[in-house]
C-alpha cells in the first residue's frame, strides 16, 4: 500500500459581490455579511480618521454576529478555518490541538485551545479573543459559554467545496480582507473548471474514514465525497444509509462493499495513518469475503495525506482533487 502525497495545485471562485454568500450542502443559512461606516469622531466631522467600521455577519448557522470593528484576536477551533485566514494574510492566537503536520505552519505558535469535539474554555479564557471561529452544528451548544467569556462566534462547516468557497468569503468580510477573498475564492474556481474538463472517469470507489476499531464510508454529501464527485469518481456508497447523527457518514457493512465491489478503497484519518491502515488490513484479513474485491486483488488501497482528507484543507483543496484524479487513473 501506498502514501500520497498531494502536489501543490493553484486554488480558486470569482463573486459578483462580497455582500452576499450562501453557504451550501444542505445548510440554507446565508453568510452575508455586510459593512456599515459609523461616524465615531465629533458630529459633523467628514475626516475618515473619524469612522469607525463595524462589520454585521450572519454566519452558517443563521446567527446575526455584529462587531464595532474588524477582529484582531483570532481563535479557530478547525484547521481549515486556520489554513483560511493565515491564506487572507492574518494569523490566529489560539488553534486546534492536533498534529501540526495538519495546520499552516506559521500558527505553530498559537496556543492550543481544544478542537471543534472539546473546547478548552479556560484556555480560550485567557486569550481574550476578539472571535472565536467554530463549526456548526458541533459547537452550537458552546456558544453561550463562549459568549460568557467575552468571545464573539462565528460559525461556519466545511461539508463540499462550495462551503469552503463560502467560507473563505465569510472570514474575508470579517478579517477586512474581501480582495485576498476574491483572489482565493477565483483561483479555486477556476482550477475546478480546469480539472471539470477532464473527463469523468467510471472508476468505483469505496471512501473509508478510520479510527483505530472504528471504520465508516463517507457518503457523497460529506467533503470528502464532493471532492471524489470533482475528481471524477464514482462513490460506492451513494445509496448506504447515513447515520443520525453524521449524515455525512454510513456505518461500514461488508455485505454492501462486496455488493459494491469498488475499484479503489482509499482511507481517511485524522490519527496516526500507519496505526489506522494496519488496523483496517487486518479487518479484512478476518473477512475472506473482502478478499473478492477488485481493489484487494489488485492492490488499490491508499492511504490519504491527513492533511487534505483528515480535516478541512481550506484553500488547498484544488490539491485533494488533483491527489484523487492521480490515484483514480486507470
Amino acid at each position: 500500500m501506498k502514501f500520497f502525497i498531494g502536489r501543490g495545485v493553484s486554488l480558486l471562485i470569482a463573486i459578483v459581490s462580497v455582500i452576499g454568500i450562501t453557504a451550501g450542502c444542505g445548510a440554507s443559512a446565508a453568510t452575508d455579511g455586510v459593512k456599515h461606516v459609523e461616524n465615531a469622531g465629533i458630529a459633523g466631522s467628514a475626516e475618515a480618521a473619524d469612522l469607525v467600521e463595524s462589520i454585521d455577519i450572519t454566519d452558517f448557522a443563521g446567527r446575526s454576529v455584529f462587531f464595532d470593528k474588524t477582529p484582531e484576536r483570532i481563535v479557530a477551533l478547525g484547521s481549515g478555518e486556520v489554513d483560511i485566514v493565515y491564506a487572507l494574510g492574518g494569523e490566529v492566537v489560539g488553534r486546534p490541538d492536533t498534529d501540526d503536520s495538519l495546520l499552516n505552519e506559521k500558527a505553530g505558535s498559537a496556543a492550543k485551545v481544544g478542537s471543534t469535539h472539546t473546547v478548552d474554555l479556560e484556555k480560550i479564557a485567557v486569550l481574550k479573543p476578539d472571535v472565536l471561529l467554530g463549526n456548526d452544528p458541533l459547537n452550537l451548544k458552546d456558544v453561550p459559554l463562549l459568549e460568557s467569556i467575552g468571545a464573539k462566534v462565528v460559525l461556519t462547516h466545511a461539508n463540499s467545496v462550495e462551503d469552503i468557497l463560502n467560507q473563505i468569503g465569510l472570514i474575508g468580510r470579517l478579517l477586512g480582507k474581501e480582495e485576498r477573498a476574491v483572489e482565493l475564492m477565483g483561483d479555486i474556481e477556476n482550477g475546478l473548471a480546469k480539472s471539470a474538463k477532464k473527463p469523468a472517469g467510471e472508476t468505483r470507489v469505496l471512501l473509508v474514514y478510520g479510527a483505530p476499531g472504528t471504520y465508516l464510508a463517507a457518503l457523497p454529501n460529506s467533503l470528502s465525497g464532493d471532492i471524489l464527485t470533482k475528481a471524477g469518481g464514482v462513490n460506492v456508497a451513494g445509496e448506504f444509509q447515513a447515520m443520525q447523527n453524521f449524515p455525512q457518514y454510513a456505518q461500514l457493512n461488508t455485505e454492501r462493499v462486496v455488493q459494491s465491489n469498488p475499484d479503489v478503497i482509499l482511507i481517511m484519518t485524522h490519527g496516526s495513518s500507519e496505526e489506522v491502515e494496519k488496523g483496517f488490513v487486518r479487518e479484512m484479513e478476518g473477512s475472506p469475503a473482502w478478499n473478492s474485491l477488485s481493489a484487494v486483488r489488485e492492490g488499490r488501497i491508499h492511504v490519504l495525506p491527513a492533511a487534505l482528507f483528515g480535516t478541512n484543507p481550506g484553500t488547498r483543496v484544488l490539491d485533494a482533487i488533483a491527489l484523487l484524479q492521480e490515484l483514480l487513473e486507470p
